[in-house]
Formats: structure tokens, sequence, C-alpha cells
């Protein structure tokens, strides 16, 4: 946790409301996005008991699983779960742009200009909570491998067509929620979280209801006692007033409502259904509201600059995997190979990277943690003395002297970057510490000038003007490259064998099964 945000959390807790930790948004939010509830059935995480999902926040579609034990019951919830989710990411599929690639040709090796199809836009799909993505994930796990009657006729309980293609998507978005910066699906608790400090703990942030009352508490009422009865107020027969849909469901409402719901139901009396249906609404209906409220104060902040380019790294993700589905490649495999694996690992590092620069440069108070850290720098210039390097060329390496109150972590020969206003930046490495103390500063620029004897005009920053100077890069890159899968080392398992389970097999149980 940085400095700025311990300082927002004890301004919440002294002002009464939630403190903003960014004058930004930092995540994509879709014109049309989807919003699913889910609610499961306590002691068994596998097994739905509703939700309420859909993009209209005035009309959402109820699914309920009136006895959740009853695997038909089950299936036909996950099959009018694939009814209403695939259409809305199908409808992104078709509407195009043609973008221009390298790819490595197979004959000569080297890297030619392709055209390659980019979907315009792509599906999003928000939950209430951190859980409801890790639900999706296990939902995904399990429908993805399901055998339906046309692929195998004798199989029992077969699933229904839409099931394990609704499976493959969902799998896909839980594993793109795993990059930093990802916004293809969302928890709501989490862009909160990122833009509003709360006077509660971050385990407490996870409750949507309380989360919001922090941020738009009630007028002349402090966030803690509005968050307290968020989570805690019961009406007078001892149920909730904000469940929080967290997908697990309450106690109190399991034993006194609902299981006396099922017993009449499973008795066959007239109405037990419709009664069921009616429960688990109530216990959605406050969840949905809450996250459309969530989006309403979202949308009020702007967009930072740079959230279109992670946006369009969703967009290739999606159309990645649209066009896996549509060459009728198999499911995902249930455990990654050791390269797979790495090329994961290692591309949500980048990611993460990428995602703490790109936030400081678009948002100054993002910038300010950095630069309490030591991490960055803003400063005046008092002096530019030309200078050269030293070979057949000599290029400008113009030395520049600063005046700041920052105290950056800075040793000898240190790189820093100055952003440009044109998105790209500037290197420049740390020379010494002036004789007016450490508030002094030179730094040598080392690129960005254009490549004449000359610096371009623009390039070297003029004494008085303000400049900020990062410790870290812009644009980070990833490591090295990986070998293939067939070329792992024996050292990670070697390649895999060839008489592995295939992938398309039913998928045995393991402790990823519960959440």
């Amino acid at each position: 946790m940085s400095l700025i945000e311990v300082l927002a959390r004890m301004e919440a807790v002294a002002a009464g409301r939630a403190q903003p930790l960014a004058t930004v948004r930092h995540r994509h939010l879709s014109e049309r996005p989807l919003v699913f509830v889910p609610l499961t059935t306590a002691g068994e995480a596998g097994a739905p008991l509703g939700a309420l999902v859909g993009t209209d926040r005035e009309k959402p579609l109820l699914l309920a699983v009136p006895q959740p034990r009853d695997r038909d019951l089950r299936f036909a919830f996950l099959a009018e779960l694939a009814e209403t989710v695939l259409p809305y990411v199908d409808g992104y599929a078709d509407t195009v742009e043609l973008e221009e690639r390298k790819e490595t040709d197979p004959e000569t090796g080297k890297k030619v200009p392709v055209e390659v199809e980019l979907c315009a836009d792509a599906p999003q799909v928000i939950v209430p909570s951190a859980a409801g993505v890790e639900y999706v994930r296990l939902l995904g796990r399990s429908m993805r491998f399901r055998r339906t009657a046309e692929q195998e006729p004798d199989t029992p309980h077969p699933a229904p067509p839409h099931v394990p293609l609704l499976g493959r998507w969902f799998t896909h978005f839980g594993e793109r929620a795993r990059v930093p910066g990802a916004s293809l699906l969302l928890p709501m608790t989490g862009l909160l979280a990122r833009h509003w400090a709360t006077g509660q703990s971050n385990l407490e942030d996870q409750h949507l209801g309380a989360l919001l009352a922090w941020i738009d508490p009630p007028e002349g009422e402090h966030g803690a006692t509005a968050a307290e009865r968020a989570e805690t107020a019961r009406d007078a027969a001892g149920q909730l007033l904000c469940p929080p849909a967290g997908p697990a469901t309450d106690p109190a409402f399991d034993n006194k409502r609902l299981a006396p719901a099922m017993a009449r139901y499973d008795a066959g009396l007239p109405g037990a259904e419709d009664e069921i249906r009616d429960l688990v609404e109530s216990q959605l209906r406050p969840a949905w509201d809450a996250v459309w409220r969530g989006i309403d104060l979202l949308r009020a902040l702007p967009e930072g600059a740079r959230v279109a380019d992670r946006w369009k790294r969703d967009r290739w993700s999606y159309t990645s995997h649209r066009d896996r589905v549509r060459a009728g490649e198999p499911p995902q495999p249930k455990r990654d190979d050791a390269i797979t694996a790495a090329q994961k690992l290692s591309s949500r590092e980048t990611a993460q990277a990428q995602l703490d620069a790109q936030e400081a440069l678009d948002d100054p108070l993002v910038m300010a943690a950095r630069r309490l850290a030591g991490e960055a720098l803003v400063g005046e210039v008092t002096g530019v003395e030309m200078a050269y390097s030293q070979g057949k060329r000599p290029m400008p390496r113009p030395l520049v002297t600063l005046w700041t109150d920052d105290r950056p972590q800075l040793t000898e020969g240190g790189k820093l970057y100055r952003p440009l206003p044109d998105g790209k930046s500037q290197p420049a490495e740390f020379v010494a510490y002036t004789t007016d103390g450490p508030s002094g500063l030179v730094v040598r620029l080392t690129g960005g000038m254009g490549r004449g004897k000359t610096p371009e005009p623009g390039s070297v920053p003029e004494p008085g003007d303000r400049v900020c100077w990062t410790l870290f890069e812009h644009q980070p890159r990833g490591g090295p490259e990986l070998p293939d899968p067939e070329d792992t080392p024996w050292t990670h398992g070697g390649p895999p064998a060839a008489d592995t389970l295939p992938v398309d097999l039913p998928d045995p149980v393991t402790a990823e099964d519960f959440l």
C-alpha cells in the first residue's frame, strides 16, 4: 500500500466518506456491459442457485434452480445462461477492422507485413466482487469438457449443445481477468477500490454495499455508519437488507427461507417453484442495483489516455479466441504445460509493469505516489549546457540541471525517462548532485533529440520549464523468448508426452472445483 493510499484512508475516516485515489478512470467501461450476478448453493460451490444477467438494468433475466441437487435442473440453468450470454458474446465477432501485423514467413523465416482481422469491439462482463470472477472460472471449468448427446449418445446426463461453448468463453474470460489491466471480465469491488480509498480494510471492501456506502453515503451520514448498516442491518424476520450475493448466500436466508421453500418444492406443492424464484431474486436484486450504481460512478470519471491501448489488447485476445473456436480447436487444457505456464507468467509480469507505468503517466495523483516512493521526480530546469558524446560521430548529449523538492532514489549512471507529448519517452542518465545540495541535480540526455548534430527544436527542455522524470521505463518489455513446448528441457518435465490424457475428456474433480 502506497503512502498516498494510507493518507487517503486516514482522510476517509476523518471526513466520513471515501477519498479519490485517481483523477481518471483506469479501466475500460463498455457502452453495453453484461452484468452477471450469480448465487451458489451453500456447501456446494459448483451447484448454481440462481443468477441475474443482462445488459438492461431495468429488465434483468432471472435464472433460478428450485432444487440444486437435481442435475437436470442444473443443466437447464446452464443452458438458459448460455442462450443469454452467447448471443451477447457473438454479437461482437463479425464487426471487424483490418490491422497490419508482422508475421514470420515459413519459407524465408523473415518478418513480413500481413493484414489480419481485429474485432472493432469486444464483450465485457461485470460481476459484483472478486469471488464472482472466480465463480465464472469455476463455471467455465465445469462446462467446457461436458459431453453432449450429439458427441456421445450414450453419455449419462448429456449437456445441452451450447453449454460446452459457454464454458470455453467463461474460461477465456477468467484467464484474461488474471492479466493486469485487462477488462473483459471485471469485479465491481475491484474497480471501485482502485479509484477510491475507504476507511475500512481491503477485505471489507469486497462487500459491494459497504464499499458504495463509503463512496456515496447518505446525506449527513458517516461512511462507517452507512457501511455497517449495509453489512449487518436485518429486517424483522432476521433477513439481511443488503444481501451481498457473494456468490454465497446468507445462512439465515438458507435456514429460515430457502430450505422450507425447497421442502415444499420437493413435496410437489403448487406455487413452490415461484416462491423459490422470488426468494432468489430478493437476494440478487440489491447486488444487481449496486453494480449499476457503481457503473454510474465510474462513468463520471474521464477515461485515462492509455486505457484504449489496453482495451485494444483485450480486443486482440477476444479475436484470437473467436478464431480458435471457429477453427474447431479443442477446449483449453486442464493444466498448462511448462512452457505455456511460463509464457503466461512472463506476459502477466510485463502487463503489470506496463499498467503501473501507464497509470502513473495518465494520472498526476498516481504519479504523486511514485514520487513519494522515490520512483519519479518533478523539477524546474535551471540550466542547460550543450555537450557531445565522444567518438567518430559526436552526438548531442546536453547536461540539464534541475531543482526539485522530491527525493528520488538515484545512483550515478541511473536511467531516467521524460514523458513527451507524443506518448514517447526521452531517455537520460543521472550524472551528479550539484553543490546546492540534494535538491539540485544534473542529468544527461541520451536520446530523443533526432539524428543530427543539433537537437531538434523542442527536444531539449529550456530553463524555467517544469518537467517530470521517472526512474521506471514507460514501455517495459518482456523477458527472453521461451522455447516451443516440444523443446521443453528435461528440468521442466521435458516435452509433453504423446499419450497424455486427451483434453476433451471429462475433467476429474480437483481442489480447484471448490471456491
